[in-house]
């Protein structure tokens, strides 16, 4: 069964619900548990966990210092799923960030508040950098003070590759490699997917289909996450990059 909406705001819901009506929390949980078709809080949670969320799935592995793609064509909600993996960390208690060239702020909100992110609690641990042009140094500058286990996504890869006046994309992506294992952040690129993929001869696209228009080592990606259809795969390399 899927819930209609995150843990954390069923949560939240049970937090209000207690306040207003004076009952206890554990009380408060079983009866907007009910209103989900379980018998108990308990019985909604196991079901959760053996029916995790795509967003909260990636950020379990974002463990400090590591640096993962999320790829897929347009239209298939990398942007929506990037922002879903803030929210989530912004309400278990992880500072955020999401840096665009892509989006206005009005936007974002937008998207933001579709997703129930739009408090008070997930906005001060989630800070938006909005820029006409993105590039290492400009994620190394709004992030030299962030916190261990910051998580950050850059909206888009392919666009730190489009002035001639920045680094390579290779070396900036080592760049924010050494950046993130130093400050211990986590940092998730959306990327673009490149139209010769065809869904007819693999259901999910994969590293090989990436768009890329200059060499990249794509090794500096600890794992990549693949989205095409509502199915998501994650994929590794073995071989590790020479920094």
């Amino acid at each position: 069964m899927r819930l209609k909406a995150p843990v954390y705001r069923l949560k939240r819901q049970a937090r209000l619900l207690s306040r207003k009506s004076g009952i206890p929390l554990h009380k408060a949980l079983d009866e907007i548990a009910a209103t989900m078709g379980y018998r108990s809080w308990s019985q909604l949670a196991n079901s959760e966990r053996s029916n995790e969320r795509p967003a909260a799935r990636i950020l379990a592995s974002l463990k400090p210092g590591t640096l993962v793609t999320l790829a897929a064509r347009p239209g298939h909600g990398k942007t929506m799923l990037g922002l879903e993996i803030l929210v989530e960390a912004a309400m278990r208690g992880r500072s955020a960030g999401f840096v665009s060239s892509e989006f206005s702020l009005f936007e974002i909100r937008k998207k933001m508040s579709s997703l129930g992110g739009e408090t008070s609690e997930s906005e001060d641990r989630l800070r938006l950098c909005l820029s006409d042009r993105i590039a290492a140094d400009y994620v190394v500058e709004q992030f030299s003070n962030a916190i261990s286990g910051t998580v950050v996504v850059i909206d888009f890869l392919q666009v730190m590759d489009q002035h001639r006046s920045d680094p390579p994309l290779g070396d900036q992506i080592r760049q924010l490699k050494l950046f993130a294992s130093s400050k211990q952040l986590s940092i998730v690129f959306l990327s673009q997917i490149h139209r010769s993929f065809n869904s007819q001869e693999r259901s999910v696209p994969g590293f090989r289909d990436m768009r890329k228009t200059n060499p990249l080592d794509l090794r500096l990606f600890d794992v990549g996450y693949f989205l095409h259809d509502g199915v998501l795969q994650a994929q590794a390399f073995s071989e590790r990059p020479v920094l």
